[in-house]
């Protein structure tokens, strides 16, 4: 049986992109599964991924791109048990999402209840659990605090919004004026970074307990200032810098390190979904389910 995937065969454009049939299904090994895909999301991480600036990603082409799944187990490879044909289950795969079928480890799946939709599903697989372990497993949120979200009309920023109002938290949101009516009906007050300077103004209303910051560079350390006494700052991105508009990754990365030393309470972590996964794999999959359950309770809408 013959299956499609996408594939890119160099970094580039979306030229580089191209549709190509495979002749024979793969078959899945010891541990494995195989997944009919129903759903996989474009972001702007696959994005990044295409051009080749995706910092710390080392796959080289050919490949597929697709960073989550939501797919149907079609069949088990040996020594797998607890799943079974027919299952929905969830992955996040970095890539090869792009594609009718996909192996991945049986470990790696976690299980979609009945009901929810595949294509909404599939948004809290990257961009949710991003937002809920920084809010929850890095900075540690308690009600009522305040927090700044960067990018707060984004994917990332959007589920932090609606996870923050759970929390009653007072958000700060960074965005371009026309995402300001998003920002707003999400519970932020918004700050439209081309105009003014938010550093400035969230200093001058007595800071913030949390600041989230996937812009880079500069940025980063205006953020780290606009902290109270035991704040954190919670660096995962690195925008500027793929964009051209910054320095070198690890040279922030440096800065945030030196910042945790100095005397003046605040702190700043850097957050990778990948490399809390490698860490914490039985955290990716208990915050999925947490957030399959709030999609089913109506409670988060990507």
């Amino acid at each position: 049986m013959s299956y499609k995937r996408v594939i890119l065969d160099a970094f580039g454009g979306p030229e580089v992109l191209r549709v190509v049939e495979e002749s024979v299904l793969p078959e899945p090994g010891v541990g494995e599964v195989r997944l009919k895909v129903l759903a996989t999301s474009a972001t702007f991480t696959d994005t990044m991924i295409r051009k080749g600036i995706y910092f710390g990603f080392k796959e080289k082409p050919p490949f597929s791109p697709g960073y989550d799944v939501i797919g149907v187990v079609d069949k088990v490879g040996p020594g797998v048990s607890g799943f079974t044909p027919g299952e929905r289950v969830a992955d996040l795969t970095v890539y090869g999402a792009y594609a009718e079928y996909i192996l991945r480890p049986a470990s790696s799946l976690v299980p979609v209840p009945a009901g929810l939709d595949s294509a909404e599903a599939v948004s809290l697989v990257l961009s949710y659990v991003t937002a809920y372990q920084m809010l929850h497993r890095v900075a540690k949120v308690q009600r009522g605090e305040r927090i700044l979200i960067h990018g707060a009309g984004g994917a990332v920023g959007t589920a932090m919004l609606q996870l923050g109002g759970l929390l009653d938290l007072k958000m700060y949101g960074t965005a371009s004026a026309a995402k300001r009516e998003l920002v707003e009906r999400l519970g932020a007050a918004h700050v439209d970074y081309t105009k003014e300077d938010f550093a400035v103004r969230i200093r001058s209303e007595g800071g913030v307990d949390a600041a989230f910051d996937a812009v880079s560079g500069e940025n980063f350390k205006r953020s780290f200032h606009s902290l109270k006494k035991g704040g954190i700052l919670v660096a995962y991105g690195m925008y500027a810098n793929a964009m051209g508009q910054g320095g070198n990754p690890l040279v922030d990365f440096a800065k945030i390190a030196l910042w945790n030393l100095l005397p003046n309470g605040r702190r700043a972590s850097i957050y990778s979904i990948g490399g809390m996964r490698q860490k914490h794999p039985d955290w990716f999959k208990e915050d999925l389910s947490a957030l399959f359950s709030l999609l089913g309770a109506g409670k988060v809408k990507p």
